[in-house]
């Protein structure tokens, strides 16, 4: 059912408490999702975003139950992948002449996805929509996270409709941010942005501040994923802020992987070591095979360092440690230190290969990684944990 959230503008999306993952199984969504889509009723009548595609005929069932469809106006697809853009075939069986404002490039990925040649209005950065008593403003934001993406801003009400910019996987029939938990609600945000948007981090900067040096009124940001901020929007803001610069806390991220449990063995040896030497210092260990990889990179996203451990198999590294440094060089991160480790047989390869793979990535080596024979004794971790104290003083 739709949901007031101002005198002019309803909340008309859908809310997937089953969603457990996400762009195919590429995140993991442990909280479910929304996917946000907004009426806005003046003298004219617009409607911001869709919802996923198997939610298309009930997001337009709600939305004749709410309006005559042949009422509205104006269509404005801020971004159009199919989680936001699923629905406008089914929409437009309807209103098929209703026309469909996004950007050049937002207009070349519909037509790429549905193959229709529907009414399209192409709109760029200062373009505006009047609808009465307010006026829609429209401001591109190139690759955040796709290159089709903009923002729209409502007058009056003083709107931010920032599709996935400052969003998150979160499901709650609460709709806003002061409705529900904010330490739940702002872990999440930290995982939407670190695995999603932190690839595009220069561009985030240089956006959220062109967007504030434009002074708008801002009472409220409604993303396409997740709760509306309602209390203190500007919070999310900084925070964008501060992740997309360079971001750390004091924190190393200990991911490894391990056959006979001698990887484990040297990691947490490891840990003692860097414990022993700095204990402000939050170490946390993950043994990647089992655990969630996208929660994983959002740990390593917020470290200073993160040490990467494999057993050597077949004269490289495992499949679950390859798996995470294809998705860490993904991210582009910047300024974080990195070492490698592990267990070996015979060849004892993998050291040496993640190393490369963290070089490749951007992340600053702090030595040339540790490598013991087969299962460590007393005196090989006792190297491993002064293996962690030379780690600690490298911090």
């Amino acid at each position: 059912m739709a949901k007031k959230i101002t005198s002019r503008v309803s909340w008309v999306g859908k809310v997937d408490w089953e969603l457990t993952t996400f762009h195919g199984d590429e995140l993991s969504t442990h909280r479910g999702s929304s996917y946000n889509s907004y009426l806005i009723r003046d003298k004219k009548v617009a409607l911001i975003d869709t919802v996923w595609q198997p939610y298309d005929r009930e997001f337009v069932k709600r939305l004749q139950q709410e309006i005559d469809l042949d009422k509205i106006d104006y269509i404005v697809m801020n971004h159009n992948e199919i989680d936001h853009s699923g629905a406008l075939p089914e929409l437009m069986r309807h209103i098929p002449n209703v026309p469909i404002y996004c950007t050049k490039k937002g207009e070349a990925i519909i037509r790429g996805h549905y193959h229709q040649d529907w009414n399209f209005v192409n709109v760029k950065t200062g373009d505006t929509l009047q609808l009465g008593d307010t006026t829609l403003t429209f401001i591109e934001a190139n690759m955040l996270h796709w290159p089709d993406t903009m923002f729209t801003y409502m007058s009056g009400d003083n709107i931010l409709f920032s599709n996935d910019g400052f969003g998150q996987h979160y499901a709650t029939e609460s709709l806003f941010n002061d409705a529900v938990c904010m330490d739940e609600v702002m872990r999440e945000a930290e995982k939407y942005y670190a695995n999603i948007l932190n690839t595009y981090s220069m561009l985030v900067t240089k956006k959220v501040k062109q967007i504030l040096d434009m002074n708008l009124p801002l009472d409220m940001i409604c993303p396409s994923h997740g709760v509306i901020w309602r209390n203190n929007p500007a919070q999310i803001v900084e925070k964008y802020l501060q992740w997309a610069d360079a971001y750390q806390e004091n924190q190393v991220t200990i991911a490894y992987d391990t056959m006979w449990q001698s990887t484990r063995l040297m990691a947490q040896a490891i840990a003692d070591g860097i414990r022993q030497v700095d204990p402000s210092i939050t170490v946390k260990l993950f043994n990647v095979a089992h655990e969630d990889k996208n929660d994983v990179l959002t740990e390593i996203f917020h470290s200073r360092a993160v040490l990467i451990g494999s057993p050597t198999i077949n004269y490289g590294y495992s499949f679950a440690i390859a798996g995470l440094l294809e998705m860490i060089k993904g991210l582009k991160l910047k300024k974080k230190k990195a070492a490698a480790f592990g267990s070996y047989g015979w060849s004892g390869d993998a050291v040496k290969q993640i190393n490369q793979h963290l070089t490749e990535a951007g992340l600053e080596l702090i030595n040339d990684g540790l490598m013991k024979l087969w299962v460590p004794d007393e005196n090989a971790l006792a190297e491993c944990t002064v293996y962690g104290q030379e780690i600690a003083r490298a911090l």
